[in-house]
């Protein structure tokens, strides 16, 4: 593929011309397209999963299909966005849309539950990159002045189709068949490839070319073990069981050594210079906490709506539209008055007062719960997240040097990231655990249907039926009631976000790419 436009060596590299308004168009919608995607797959699946047990089979495998692609796309996070730092936007948004692309292709054609859990792996590794290049290129092609209104439309983009995510899923497992829930995903890439090639016409740093491989191996190493302490410990061989406090030191030891050896790599992935800056080592740790938020209820509210209303999983999805309404709105509103105002701490302070009220309300749901109420409830956890998510991306990049945006953008999505696959597995255990102890107190019958799958609840005979319901909701409101503490920490951390003045001329932006040259 031809890459001149950026690698053009010439007097242009003393002032690197800023795309015109028709590419920057472009590049955008291309890297939205491809962010899109990614989003969706994080969630999509869910609805499928008893059609594909039901062809491939490899039930007690099933939960990998989920757990490899979060686990994949969030290790190689802070790698793409270095990546890009050091060889170019356009070159490496488009190299992730291939893996994507491909990983998507093998999905749809993968003929045994292990074929599925390793594809699924690969599409993880292109969609890990999708999103936080998508953030970076605004940075690139949009002046400092307007980023908040493109990120702010990003991020109700990114939230709206991880909540949507269900909904596509139900329709296509009813319709054509679970594989084009995969392959759906070839033509939306092939469109986002040619806007990306058209549109993101931006040089390549003109350096010497190092990649931290061995720090790339390492965060990805301990990012899979915490996650496989978190889903087995719990649900299968006991938290102080050998194999897991064997998963549970691996994860320290191995971050250990990843701290260590980015302090001495020459092109870190995540360069720990980074935490010297106050307002990033505040985003990332609030990005952390907020990311399990979000993701509790975009993973427990359908489950919720299907366990205990007993809706189906299309039904589910579109019970989720108030959610989808605040987080848009408040999304999109937050990006406006950021860029024109320029102030941006205000909304994840108040994003996550209003999603702690939220899950407070949500912790005290029960069976007879009417949804006119549980809707109201989905909004104001639409709106909460809606505040929270892309003003701290904003907050990072206005505070960091323009030549660290890509790492630091990585970063700090790498963070949010980390936090919602944290969350969904503490949160998943909280809630398994209380719903046995709950359904345990109802009777072996209750039990057991659960164990069936959340169907079965309903299939029970009165007042078995009832008492069931009654107790997974409540088992439900505990759950939300831990995620309540980790929200008023999240809240705690937002107060001490420090609001650093933006950069409003364009030109502020050109040291980066001199910078980028060796001295």
């Amino acid at each position: 593929m031809d890459n001149s436009a950026e690698a053009a060596p010439g007097p242009a590299d003393a002032a690197p011309a800023l795309p015109t308004p028709r590419q920057a168009t472009l590049a955008i919608a291309g890297v939205m397209a491809g962010m899109l995607l990614s989003a969706l797959d994080q969630t999509v699946v869910s609805v499928a999963l008893p059609s594909i047990v039901g062809e491939l089979g490899g039930l007690e495998r099933l939960p990998w299909v989920v757990t490899v692609y979060l686990v994949t796309s969030m290790a190689v996070t802070p790698l793409w966005g270095k990546v890009s730092d050091l060889y170019g936007r356009r070159t490496v948004v488009q190299c992730a849309i291939g893996v994507f692309v491909v990983g998507s292709v093998l999905c749809g054609a993968a003929q045994s539950i292990w074929q599925l859990i390793v594809f699924r792996g690969i599409q993880g590794l292109g969609a890990g990159g999708l999103f936080v290049l998508a953030l970076a290129v605004v940075a690139d092609v949009v002046p400092p002045e307007r980023r908040g209104r493109y990120q702010g439309l990003f991020g109700a983009v990114f939230g709206l189709s991880s909540v949507v995510g269900p909904l596509v899923g139900g329709f296509f497992t009813d319709g054509p068949g679970w594989r084009w829930i995969f392959l759906i995903n070839v033509p939306v890439g092939v469109l986002a490839l040619v806007a990306t090639a058209v549109g993101l016409r931006i040089r390549s740093p003109q350096r010497r070319h190092t990649i931290d491989f061995a720090g790339a191996a390492l965060v990805a190493g301990a990012v899979v073990c915490a996650l496989l302490y978190l889903n087995w410990a719990g649900d299968e061989y006991g938290w102080a069981a050998p194999g897991s406090l064997l998963l549970a030191a691996g994860a320290v030891v191995l971050g250990a050594l990843f701290v260590w050896v980015e302090t001495r790599a020459a092109e870190p992935v995540i360069p720990m210079g980074l935490f010297r800056n106050p307002v990033f080592g505040v985003g990332a740790l609030f990005g952390l906490l907020a990311g399990a938020a979000m993701f509790a209820g975009i993973v427990f509210l359908p489950l919720y709506f299907q366990a205990v209303m007993g809706m189906s999983s299309t039904r589910s999805g579109l019970a989720m539209l108030p959610a989808m309404f605040g987080l848009t709105l408040t999304s999109i509103a937050s990006g406006q008055l950021i860029s024109k105002n320029g102030r941006y701490k205000v909304f994840p302070v108040s994003g996550s007062a209003l999603l702690v009220v939220t899950m407070l309300l949500l912790s005290r749901l029960t069976a007879d719960t009417p949804y006119w109420q549980i809707g109201l409830y989905a909004f104001l956890f639409g709106a909460g997240v809606g505040l929270v998510m892309q003003p701290v991306i904003t907050a990072v990049q206005n505070s960091v040097r323009p030549e660290d945006i890509g790492a630091a953008t990585s970063a700090a999505n790498f963070f949010q990231r980390m936090g919602s696959a944290v969350g969904v597995a503490v949160l998943g255990t909280v809630l398994a655990s209380r719903a046995a102890d709950r359904l345990a107190d109802v009777g072996p019958d209750a039990a057991r249907a659960a164990g069936q799958g959340v169907t079965a609840l309903h299939r029970l005979p009165e007042p078995v039926r009832g008492q069931t319901l009654d107790g997974y909701a409540h088992a439900m409101g505990d759950m939300f009631l831990v995620c309540t503490l980790l929200v008023g920490v999240a809240l705690v951390v937002s107060l001490f976000l420090k609001e650093t003045p933006r950069r409003t001329d364009p030109a502020a932006d050109q040291p980066a790419k001199e910078a980028s040259a060796p001295g």
